[in-house]
């Protein structure tokens, strides 16, 4: 529980540069102390005089009917408060094309260098980039976009500030609401933006603008080892298995039922069909290719949080698909010892429900930084076990929207869903000649140093600039 600050304690006259607001959140999350601190600094200027576009450059947008839609020469990519916190941006759900660009909702357009800030619900007040390869997509009316006006403020910068410990504590302190957290764009339109010499702010820009085009990076590269794989085995159709397209499973008849299952989602004719086209070329089974050991949830344990100095980061799947995750901090000897994973390890989400948008069924790739962290049990532990089979290469296949079809069809439960594990055995995973195989895991690697190298430099562009305020405000 969060109280007010015995030498920095909320005074009187706070209330009314709060609108007489009475609920704690602004006073004693440090928004009203990050006010008083900017106000030290030599120049701030307010957000809204330094924006520029749809409404003065602050805004969200409207309610409206939301019609989605597959085939991508008639619908554009759609974010939502979720989504813009993902790394991975393959399998966005797509709005309706002709409702995206009408005078209505075309100012919902996506522009490289805009910031986002979801509006409500759970993620309320978090802050996210719009890369180099987000231009074509449309965000939702729960995401406030802040356009920078480039004549004024760098837009790497302005992200920069509203990313930091300061900008995190001025946002939050404008969201309100009990059971739905909501911000507005009027909340955040006064918030004080520091002036800090020209060349300082270029460099934070800089950084962020680099870090920007690396995530972009490993987006495009993640993408091309997938549609690589495929095209090496000889399958390119099924780069775009068109699944919604093709006939629903309805009324079909199956012979030689499993003993192991008699749901009729474990023989659904679409999966069946992706099954029989892997099974047309060269590969092995799941069971084969991967340590069986590896094949298996991790072990349940008692989680005991301690400070981030004393512990190891727990991810669970809620947030281990983000691009920033934040994760809770855990004493590492109540840990079991699968929660921390050897490199190239896959996890893919165990445990969740159907819905099209759910992480149940997805995979991430555990190299590079993210092997400091810890797992939750929910995951699978995918392991090669073959030196020939990379875990880079296989990654880039679970990443697929076929495996992703494959291991839906294997779910067994009610409300939460899990594997079946002996069909998880027989998954067929396609092998591609050892020359392509190895190119294909290079390009996986190639975009998770892409990734890691993006953090380290958005580190470095808050790093500055905190130390900049610091130093102006002492």
């Amino acid at each position: 529980m969060k109280v007010a600050e015995l030498s920095n304690p909320v005074k009187s006259d706070w209330f009314a540069d709060q609108g007489l607001r009475l609920d704690a959140s602004p006073y004693v999350a440090g928004s009203m102390k990050t006010k008083k601190l900017l106000e030290q600094l030599p120049r701030t200027q307010p957000l809204a005089s330094l924006t520029a576009g749809h409404k003065g450059g602050i805004f969200s947008g409207p309610m409206f009917r939301r019609v989605f839609l597959t085939d991508p020469k008639h619908s554009v990519p759609f974010i939502g408060t979720k989504d813009m916190m993902a790394a991975d941006l393959t399998g966005l759900p797509r709005l309706r094309k002709s409702d995206a660009e009408s005078s209505a909702l075309s100012y919902l357009q996506l522009k490289p260098g805009m910031t986002l800030i979801s509006r409500s619900g759970f993620n309320a007040g978090r802050r996210a980039y719009v890369r180099p390869d987000m231009g074509d997509y449309w965000a939702s009316e729960d995401i406030v976009k802040v356009e920078p006006d480039p004549e004024k403020i760098k837009s790497g910068y302005l992200y920069a500030f509203l990313l930091s410990k300061y900008g995190e504590s001025l946002v939050r302190g404008s969201v309100y609401g009990s059971a739905v957290k909501h911000v507005e764009p009027h909340h955040i339109a006064g918030l004080p933006v520091p002036r800090l010499e020209a060349k300082l702010e270029g460099q934070i820009h800089d950084l962020v603008e680099e870090c920007a085009r690396l995530r972009a990076e490993f987006q495009s590269s993640s993408v091309s080892a997938t549609n690589d794989l495929f095209t090496s085995v000889g399958l390119p159709e099924l780069i775009d298995v068109g699944w919604h397209q093709q006939e629903r499973d309805l009324g079909f008849k199956v012979d030689g039922l499993s003993p192991d299952s008699l749901r009729a989602l474990n023989y659904s004719p679409r999966a069946q069909n992706l099954a029989r086209r892997l099974s047309s070329v060269p590969g092995e089974s799941f069971g084969e290719v991967c340590t069986e050991s590896s094949l298996k949830i991790g072990s349940r344990f008692k989680r005991i949080d301690v400070d981030s100095a004393n512990g190891i980061r727990l991810l669970g799947q809620r947030q281990v698909f983000w691009l920033r995750p934040e994760g809770r901090w855990i004493s590492a000897a109540q840990a079991p010892s699968n929660s921390s994973l050897p490199d190239e390890t896959i996890l893919i989400a165990g445990r969740g429900t159907l819905g099209e948008s759910e992480v149940y069924g997805r995979a991430i790739f555990v190299t590079g930084s993210w092997l400091t962290n810890a797992y939750s049990q929910d995951f699978v532990r995918v392991s090669s076990g073959n030196s020939e089979i990379p875990g880079a290469y296989l990654f880039a296949f679970f990443r697929s929207a076929v495996a992703f079809r494959l291991l839906r069809a294997m779910s067994y439960g009610g409300k939460q869903q899990g594997f079946l594990p002996s069909r998880l055995q027989e998954l067929r995973i396609p092998l591609a000649p050892p020359a392509d195989r190895k190119r294909i895991a290079a390009i996986v690697r190639h975009a998770y140093k892409c990734r890691d190298q993006a953090d380290v430099l958005e580190d470095r562009a808050l790093a500055l600039l905190t130390t900049a305020i610091e130093e102006a405000a002492s």
